[in-house]
């Protein structure tokens, strides 16, 4: 059964957060959106990076998105209790462009994301 407009408009509401935590430099949303033992997987100007979504909310918290910083948001797999999602970044901090993709499930009827996965394009890499 294909899921409703209704199912993948709530699944971009909750990837917002993310967006929103990257855009303000805070990660008071993110802390809403990924569950607490969230892991984060990537490499950021060329170092591997793995653990706790702790070292997001790091990141997210000492660097600003910059004024020219842009989203978008789309919903690549959605099932009953399980999406995927690949946010596209340019311009955090003013330099870097990302490609995360988040794996969010519904937890009591919330959408949460357990994990998150990036790439730094690799023209931005310092």
């Amino acid at each position: 059964m294909r899921s409703s407009i209704e199912d993948y408009n709530a699944v971009v509401k909750a990837a917002e957060k993310f967006t929103r935590s990257v855009a303000e430099g805070n990660s008071k949303y993110a802390k809403e959106l990924f569950t607490e033992d969230a892991c984060l997987f990537g490499f950021l100007n060329g170092e591997f990076e793995r653990g706790s979504i702790e070292q997001f909310y790091k990141n997210v918290d000492t660097v600003g998105a910059g004024k020219e910083f842009k989203t978008r948001i789309d919903v690549l797999e959605l099932e009953e209790t399980l999406a995927v999602v690949r946010v596209l970044e340019e311009g955090w901090g003013g330099t870097i462009d990302f490609t995360d993709v988040l794996l969010l499930l519904k937890i009591k009827g919330e959408w949460k994301c357990v994990a998150k996965a990036y790439n730094q394009n690799s023209d931005t890499v310092k």
